[in-house]
């Protein structure tokens, strides 16, 4: 079962360093001359988010949710920008990428902004997730590269937030991968859209009153 997590409206309102705004702001010029580039196909199912929002959410999620460890996993991570975000908040941060063309400049990213992240060629659905969709035409399937979790040595359930940023209508089937998948405890933080970040945290054996919000951060790494 998956409890959702309120995000308070308030975590606009959160500071961001002057520098990870020049960075984000950088980045985000970057992007757009990717996307208006004509010399090559276009990869449809790449849309960037609001990292700013996203730097806020996290860092919230870093100072107000109890963790069950420290590793972070951004499925589909692009140009890498929520994965630096990660580690610049201290986590043990990867990063899953199937497109070959944003593998490299996510690594790129990772280099100029001299972040510490791992990212990873390859489909970042566990083996046997695709038999969760309800539709055969889910743009998180289809990917024609192996699952990234042989080559990382880790499985879903090791990681403590899994970020996604669903495409429209594929919101459930991400929901239903990460509840069947990761760890109970683990956090699923999704970007829906404009001012539409979504939280939720996988229960189970382990005592829901264990994952109430907590002032203090949890210092262990997983």
């Amino acid at each position: 079962m998956l409890m959702p997590i309120d995000i308070p409206s308030s975590i606009d309102q959160r500071p961001v360093p002057s520098e990870w705004r020049d960075q984000l702001e950088t980045v985000r010029l970057r992007i757009q001359a990717f996307q208006d580039r004509w010399d090559r196909p276009q990869i449809e199912q790449f849309v960037a988010a609001d990292f700013l929002h996203l730097f806020q959410a996290i860092s919230w999620v870093r100072e107000t949710q109890t963790l069950i460890g420290n590793r972070f996993l951004e499925w589909g991570c692009g140009f890498a920008v929520v994965a630096s975000i990660a580690s610049a908040l201290r986590f043990e941060s990867i990063g899953i990428e199937a497109e070959s063309d944003l593998i490299r400049e996510g690594r790129r990213t990772l280099t100029e902004w001299n972040v510490d992240a791992d990212l990873i060629h390859g489909n970042f659905l566990p083996d046997g997730s695709e038999d969760l969709a309800d539709q055969s035409t889910l743009p998180s399937l289809g990917h024609p590269i192996e699952s990234a979790y042989q080559h990382l040595g880790l499985e879903l359930d090791d990681f403590s937030i899994v970020y996604s940023y669903p495409w429209p209508g594929e919101d459930r089937f991400h929901r239903e991968v990460f509840e069947q998948f990761a760890a109970p405890g683990a956090l699923l933080l999704c970007f829906c859209g404009p001012n539409d970040l979504r939280l939720w945290r996988k229960m189970g054996a382990a005592d829901p009153a264990r994952f109430q919000p907590r002032s203090r951060r949890r210092r262990d790494r997983r």
